[in-house]
């Protein structure tokens, strides 16, 4: 058990039959009345958010979560296959509840926070090396557009590139916005 004034933003716990992230977190003391704590939450399996008041004597039930390195194997039908690099134990997650799902490449190596044994979250790396299957020439002195063009990478996903771009080329793409971050190195 965790008292609520131990609450810190990252901070997981079980609550209403639900597995929630502490993402805010504000003590108020009240004048003549006992503390409050004014914490928002994100559940963890569906992304849903809450904001909820305790006062300062309540405690929550706080749960371990594990990270670990998972390797996305293939995509099958609504979900996705992982495979934990330790046990080689393979799971389907929706891809709906991977964020930047549209990065992803087979064989690639994300992290995973596990809760009893199913993942809870996936995380991509912050960048990742995608080849563009596909992009229109660059037309010399078309800066109209601020110097950039659509480019498909070989996931499928389609994002700004500058005009001097090709098709075959490998850039970095930051999973997080979604932006071109460079050409790769090779």
């Amino acid at each position: 058990m965790i008292s609520v004034t131990d609450l810190r933003p990252g901070t997981k716990v079980e609550m209403d039959g639900g597995l929630w992230e502490c993402v805010e977190y504000q003590h108020q003391k009240i004048g003549r009345g006992g503390a409050k704590v004014v914490a928002k939450f994100k559940n963890l399996e569906t992304g849903a958010t809450v904001e909820r008041t305790f006062n300062s004597g309540e405690k929550l039930k706080d749960i371990y979560v594990e990270t670990r390195e998972l390797q996305y194997l293939y995509p099958e039908g609504e979900d996705l296959v992982f495979m934990d690099l330790e046990t080689y134990e393979q799971f389907h997650v929706p891809k709906s509840s991977v964020e930047a799902a549209r990065f992803l490449k087979e064989g690639m190596t994300v992290l995973g926070d596990m809760y009893e044994g199913r993942p809870l979250k996936i995380t991509l790396p912050t960048v990742v090396e995608l080849k563009i299957v596909d992009t229109p020439p660059g037309v010399r002195g078309d800066t109209v557009s601020g110097g950039s063009k659509p480019a498909t990478l070989e996931t499928g996903a389609v994002i700004q590139v500058p005009l001097f771009v090709e098709p075959g080329e490998v850039v970095k793409v930051d999973t997080r916005t979604g932006e071109y971050v460079g050409r790769a190195q090779g």
